[in-house]
């Protein structure tokens, strides 16, 4: 009996131990609601509408696993594996991947740092959005995404990347993939290397009422032998009754990430996505506001992406995106949302017109 006694003590004594060193923790976002979209081309008379249920407008649904482990000296084990998926149907995201949205293994440090290997987002999707525009990386067209497409959750396969502490509120952090899209390929001599390598870095502040945030991404495009490039500079301030969000930024030789202005997409209207477009540059901006109202948040945004060089044969005009949008939160992990939003010139084409009006309520478990 005392030995039992004995052997149930020392189990409960190493349990005890193994969870002070290891965490994992189950986390999760379900958000869907009702909503109108249409898209219209004014010269051809087409037109693409639906009214029903949306979901993954405020944030994309989405369930995941993430853990530490101590590994002593200040020195932790890291990983998340994150899965997308729609609301409506129950399909998986990201082109049916099982960790489609984060799949990354690394080590962490309050002293140095994080080190992640494995898929996720680049440094301009984590940095910018934030800061430069009051939807954040949220409510479809409205985002910043719209115009500034290497904002856009951009992610890239086989990645590493370093992120510096927090010191007094900047922080730094550069990643490089040796395959943006696919599987690495095999370097094979005397052809040319298919892989499209990418290049991702930035540097942010925030601290008080003061965020900045400078990004930069390059992708090399095997496909169509072209480099495309992103710069954005973004910032906010915040005098209490309101904060204010400026962005500008230019992108060269194609696009770092699909925009569907619907919610869900619709044919043959669409932002490429992750394509380069030799002689292709349109510069981005953005302002807005944000401002507390009784228990939630109002937001209101423009933002317009002005093509400066077309390619050969292509005529592009000035796409300007207006966006109204309210939060409110019924706890701390269940809040209601409003959206409306209206581009012109959507997908910087002529006299298409995007018209996006929804409502939705956001659990976080």
């Amino acid at each position: 009996m005392k030995k039992t006694l004995l052997a149930a003590a020392l189990i409960v004594g190493f349990a005890g131990v193994a969870q002070a060193e290891t965490s994992v923790t189950l986390y999760g976002i379900l958000d869907g609601g009702i909503g109108y979209q249409r898209i219209k081309d004014s010269n051809s008379g087409d037109k693409i509408t639906k009214t029903g249920m949306i979901d993954g407008v405020q944030s994309g649904n989405r369930w995941g696993l993430k853990g530490t482990e101590d590994l002593g000296n200040g020195l932790r084990a890291v990983f998340q594996l994150e899965s997308g998926f729609g609301l409506r149907d129950g399909q998986q995201g990201q082109g049916g991947r099982l960790f489609g949205r984060q799949a990354t293994l690394g080590l962490a440090s309050d002293a140095w740092g994080q080190l992640d290997l494995g898929r996720q987002t680049n440094i301009a999707s984590k940095y910018f959005p934030g800061i430069g525009d009051p939807f954040g990386a949220s409510f479809g067209q409205a985002n910043a995404g719209a115009s500034f497409t290497s904002a856009n959750t951009v992610r890239y396969d086989n990645m590493v990347m370093y992120q510096t502490p927090n010191f007094s509120g900047f922080q730094f952090g550069v990643g490089y993939s040796f395959n943006t899209s696919a599987p690495q390929d095999w370097k094979v001599s005397g052809v040319d290397d298919t892989n499209n390598k990418g290049i991702t870095t930035g540097l942010r502040y925030a601290n008080g009422p003061i965020g900045v945030a400078l990004v930069y991404d390059r992708v090399e495009n095997d496909f169509t032998d072209t480099t495309t490039q992103a710069w954005a500079l973004g910032a906010s301030y915040d005098f209490e009754v309101v904060k204010l969000h400026l962005g500008y930024g230019q992108t060269k030789d194609g696009f770092f990430a699909g925009q569907n202005f619907p919610i869900d997409g619709g044919a043959g209207f669409a932002w490429p996505a992750s394509a380069g477009v030799d002689g292709l540059k349109f510069n981005s901006y953005v302002a807005g506001v944000s401002a507390p109202l009784g228990n939630g948040k109002i937001m209101a945004s423009w933002q317009m992406a002005d093509p400066r060089h077309e390619p050969t044969g292509v005529d592009l005009e000035k796409q300007q995106v207006y966006s109204l949008g309210y939060t409110y939160n019924l706890s701390k992990r269940t809040n209601v949302y409003a959206i409306g939003s209206y581009a012109k010139n959507a997908f910087m084409l002529d006299n298409v017109k995007s018209t996006l009006v929804g409502v939705g309520v956001r659990h976080q478990f």
